[in-house]
């Protein structure tokens, strides 16, 4: 899982972040980016894509990488901000803030995905990053607890959705509640919901 990291500093890199997102096909709610600097050689087995792991396993992982990196750093690109430029547009955006956010300057970037940020940083994107590299799993593990959060907390406010459970997702139940209640102010008005 660190053989991107120890490539980048085989290559005289000192400062290696790792970056992804949460949130990007969600019909609801922010789109989450962190940005994680973890120690050179660090190694964890257990960190890998936040998507094969149970919610109390990444609750576990969060608080241990977050006292483990040397530095961590969220973005955040609300459904106003996906609706204006588009989702693309709009993780790109959060990443970029996840990124500059960071107490330590960057010297080399491993982003999840095809697309790479518009900063004067050498980049690599790597598809499949999340179950790929330790740095982006990482950053795949903060930013989706860190969504999840933040969709709790608007479970309190709109628990007619039952975002606790879908984190804004279209499910079944998500469809049916959009049906009877129509959209709340934290929906993605761009997002086309599936009949």
């Amino acid at each position: 899982m660190n053989i991107f990291e120890m490539s980048a500093r085989r290559r005289g890199f000192k400062v290696v972040a790792g970056v992804d997102e949460a949130g990007r096909g969600s019909l609801a709610g922010p789109v989450v980016a962190a940005a994680v600097v973890l120690p050179s050689h660090y190694k964890n087995e257990e960190i890998r894509d936040s998507k094969q792991l149970s919610p109390k396993k990444r609750e576990r992982l969060y608080s241990i990488i977050k006292n483990d990196a040397l530095s961590v750093e969220l973005g955040v690109a609300g459904p106003t901000v996906i609706d204006a430029v588009n989702i693309l547009q709009a993780t790109l955006i959060a990443m970029k803030e996840a990124v500059t956010g960071l107490s330590l300057t960057v010297d080399c970037l491993l982003i999840d995905g095809i697309n790479s940020l518009n900063i004067p940083v050498p980049q690599q994107t790597i598809v499949r990053g999340d179950s790929l590299s330790i740095s982006i799993a990482s950053a795949s593990i903060i930013a989706k607890v860190s969504r999840d959060r933040i969709m709790e907390m608007y479970h309190r406010q709109f628990p007619q959705y039952n975002f606790l459970r879908n984190k804004g997702y279209g499910t079944a139940e998500h469809r049916e509640a959009l049906k009877r209640h129509g959209r709340c102010k934290i929906h993605r008005r761009s997002f086309k919901v599936k009949k």
